[in-house]
């Protein structure tokens, strides 16, 4: 053999060698693609965990080849001590090559093992790292675009209100929870005034703060006091912004003694269930589009470092494989005020109704955005405040 066709042949293994060494195990070996997910509650709390943990086995079944492991309760209460570097450096070692940590408390500690295992995906739910520049490259952030499933919230809220109160069962305070809480109010108000052509002095939003995401005995406010709080106080509906299921339990106990209220639970498409008659319908995300986006690109090589904020699927807001944000309308939505709900989405989707527009004041009474001036993503990203008119905290104290 000449020494031109060895130098070929050379290189021709060598490109083989390093297609085989650079591509995912679970196409080397036939062992399938594992992928971790860390999770701030139980991965059945009918809410925002199992919102993911359902997703996650979704993907197991779209994808073929991949497998789910998971560590739940990864919080301060539950796991004191243990930090998101320990986790995530026992499911490296159970083979995980893509990790998803799913709440905002784990942003240090996600960014912290990202750089620690740079040959390892992770996916920082709720987080802003990509944005602010401190993400490794290794290193994306999901969300979804909830601010619509709120509005929808708040509007169906107020179509069914008979007291023109309404309660928001709030978690802890930062600016993903004042802007959902706003979306909140936002979709109130449009639906108060120009749904029901009310006063809009006669529509009252509370905001209660309970400190965190669930019950923490002795560390949060009781979501259940909480909840039965606004009901014994003439707010007739309540809306939870926590990820648990205080709020339509309570309202089950108070229709049961024979009070009219309604509530709205949060996150999860099945929180409804044993709502009966007193759930209007549930906001809720499906992670199932962004993972299955996320894992592909982690699986084929084209993972590139990128922050996405997904949205509803106009065209059909409860599809699986499509919306990342839904509403499931609940037994307790009345014909009416579900027929005003679709206009709504509709409107929504269209553009024709744009509810972060001007002019919007903060609650001290600054502006937030002028006559006519629509809220770019990074204002209601970072919103700085609760909106006028609603009464509540709008920072930690």
């Amino acid at each position: 053999m000449c020494k031109n066709q060895s130098g070929v042949l050379w290189l021709a293994l060598a490109a083989i060698v390093a297609v085989f060494m650079f591509q995912p195990a679970a196409t080397m070996a036939g062992e399938p693609f594992t992928f971790g997910l860390l999770l701030v509650g139980p991965h059945n709390d009918h809410g925002w965990s199992q919102a993911h943990f359902d997703a996650a086995k979704y993907v197991e079944k779209k994808l073929p080849g991949t497998k789910m492991i998971y560590i739940d309760k990864v919080n301060p209460a539950d796991r004191p001590g243990v930090t998101i570097p320990q986790l995530v450096d026992d499911m490296v070692e159970k083979g995980a090559k893509l990790i998803i940590a799913n709440s905002d408390d784990m942003k240090d500690g996600t960014r912290e093992a990202a750089k620690m295992h740079p040959d390892v995906h992770f996916l920082h739910i709720s987080g802003d790292d990509v944005l602010t520049g401190k993400a490794p490259k290794n290193m994306s952030n999901l969300m979804g675009r909830m601010e619509y499933g709120k509005m929808m919230a708040g509007f169906v809220a107020a179509m069914t209100t008979q007291t023109g109160k309404i309660g928001y069962l709030g978690p802890l305070i930062n600016e993903e929870t004042r802007r959902l809480s706003a979306s909140c109010y936002l979709g109130a108000r449009y639906a108060w005034e120009k749904v029901l052509h009310k006063k809009p002095e006669d529509l009252k939003f509370k905001v209660t703060w309970i400190g965190f995401w669930f019950n923490i005995p002795g560390v949060t406010a009781d979501p259940t006091q909480v909840a039965q709080s606004f009901y014994d106080t003439g707010y007739d509906v309540v809306i939870s912004g926590i990820d648990t299921t205080e709020a339509i339990v309570v309202a089950q106990q108070k229709k049961q003694a024979g009070k009219s209220v309604w509530a709205v639970p949060y996150d999860y498409v099945g929180a409804c269930e044993g709502g009966g008659d007193t759930c209007l319908g549930v906001p809720y995300f499906n992670w199932a589009p962004g993972y299955i986006s996320m894992i592909k690109a982690s699986m084929n090589g084209t993972w590139t470092s990128k922050w996405e904020w997904l949205g509803p699927d106009w065209a059909d807001i409860n599809n699986a494989d499509t919306s990342s944000i839904g509403f499931a309308p609940g037994a307790a939505l009345s014909a009416a005020a579900r027929k005003a709900l679709d206009q709504f989405i509709a409107d929504l989707g269209s553009g024709h109704v744009q509810l972060f527009k001007g002019p919007l004041n903060y609650q001290d009474g600054s502006v937030f955005l002028k006559d006519g001036e629509k809220a770019t993503d990074q204002q209601i990203w970072y919103l700085k405040q609760l909106l006028q008119g609603m009464d509540g905290q709008s920072s930690a104290k």
